[in-house]
């Protein structure tokens, strides 16, 4: 059974307080975080947007699923992928 769910928006979160990622290198490759609450969303945790997309979607992470989600970037070279 497939069953859709809602896509969490960044202006759902009007009164978060975005930052950049420490290692986003000014390139305009970022990623911003910034602690979950939203009025009318029952929602707590970690959200995460594109810097380029601020108005777009964004994934939400409890705390234990963001610490394992920074702990993966940091046991991989993921920032020397080659670009095309």
């Amino acid at each position: 059974m497939n069953k859709s769910r809602p896509v969490l928006l960044a202006k759902d979160f009007p009164e978060a307080k975005w930052r950049k990622a420490s290692a986003s290198a000014g390139e305009g490759n970022c990623v911003e975080v910034a602690e979950c609450s939203a009025s009318g969303i029952d929602l707590r945790g970690v959200i995460v947007r594109d810097s380029k997309n601020s108005t777009g979607p964004v994934l939400l992470f409890d705390s234990v699923a963001f610490a394992a989600f920074i702990a993966g970037f940091a046991q991989t070279d993921c920032c020397s992928v080659p670009r095309s």
